[in-house]
């Protein structure tokens, strides 16, 4: 199919925007998939809705947002690697103006590829904040005496205590895990990212490229270049994808998910790598935990990317600059 070239600064404008745009609306769902794929033993909560209503029971409104700030530090440079690699693949993939099905897949593989330097550490924070809720629902409620008694700091990267603790932040668990495990305790988790990632990227940009021309062929199967997609083709095929692309590779999320959890509830197990994680899963929860937390990602995915693909096609970028110039 012909390629629409766009400059590689509008690219990058266009994947931040809608970085931006996309993540602010589902986040709360993302905290909602975070928590329950980490459930093991303790079921603090039954699905979905459950798990929001006693979030902002427990933490307001705001803690339906906890881990936002990170995802919304990095999104930006995520997002704008991820379409801007994979158009810069495309284009050089495509011959007299066309690209074939393995050449889109192939762009794919590389644009999740690019993407995994920026994903994993904001995945890494963004896991810790978002499930320090969860591990807080299950312990015990202190005593007024136990309340009142002086103790420890706890441990940012070591196992849950039973005793109450105060909320990470982000500053603090990148501080010491740089000063624990230096770079690569941010990069923990990395292989698993990238097997999702790509077969991500491998199934959604050649789906949506697909869907999104559906309606422009000219007589002879040629796609028409110089018709533009209409927004809402642009976001219902990116819904589309990204829910398709989503629900394929949870199983690899949920072990991503796994591994990059630094706490762990009471009786819940710590791995040793991805090969272990799914050996452990099966044995102890069944194939269907590889399965958790399906429905919140298709969720997430579907708007995220649909705004994403809404705002790329709809040139936010181009005219950005345009009145900059």
């Amino acid at each position: 199919m012909a390629e629409k070239r766009v400059s590689l600064p509008a690219k990058l404008i266009n994947g931040g925007v809608a970085g931006l745009v996309g993540v602010t609306c589902v986040f709360p769902i993302d905290l909602a998939k975070t928590r329950l794929q980490n459930q093991q033993g303790v079921q603090v909560y039954k699905g979905m809705l459950d798990c929001l209503t006693k979030t902002v029971r427990s933490e307001g409104y705001f803690g339906c947002y906890r881990g936002a700030a990170v995802n919304l530090t990095l999104v930006t440079p995520e997002k704008a690697i991820k379409l801007a690699a994979n158009d810069v693949f495309r284009q050089k993939l495509s011959k007299d103006g066309h690209l074939p099905l393995w050449g889109e897949v192939l762009a794919g593989c590389g644009a999740g590829t690019c993407q995994v330097v920026v994903t994993t550490p904001m995945e890494m924070l963004k896991i810790q904040l978002q499930d320090a809720g969860r591990l807080a629902a299950q312990r015990p409620a202190p005593t007024p005496a136990q309340a009142a008694a002086p103790g420890p700091a706890p441990s940012l990267v070591g196992p849950a205590r039973p005793a109450p603790t105060t909320r990470p932040s982000a500053t603090a668990i990148t501080a010491e895990l740089l000063k624990t495990r230096g770079l690569a305790g941010l990069y923990r988790g990395a292989g698993a990212t990238l097997m999702r990632d790509v077969p991500f990227s491998m199934i959604y940009f050649p789906l949506f490229a697909n869907l999104n021309t559906l309606g422009r062929e000219r007589a002879g199967g040629q796609v028409d270049v110089q018709a533009r997609s209409p927004f809402w083709q642009s976001f219902v095929a990116g819904c589309t994808a990204g829910s398709v692309a989503a629900v394929a590779v949870t199983p690899l999320d949920v072990i991503k998910t796994r591994l990059q959890t630094l706490q762990k509830g009471e009786g819940e197990d710590t791995y040793r790598g991805i090969i272990d994680c799914t050996r452990r899963i099966m044995r102890r929860e069944g194939p269907s935990a590889f399965l958790k937390g399906a429905t919140c990602r298709a969720l997430v995915i579907a708007p995220l990317f649909g705004i994403a693909q809404g705002i790329y096609f709809l040139g936010v970028g181009e005219t950005v600059l345009g009145l900059l110039g």
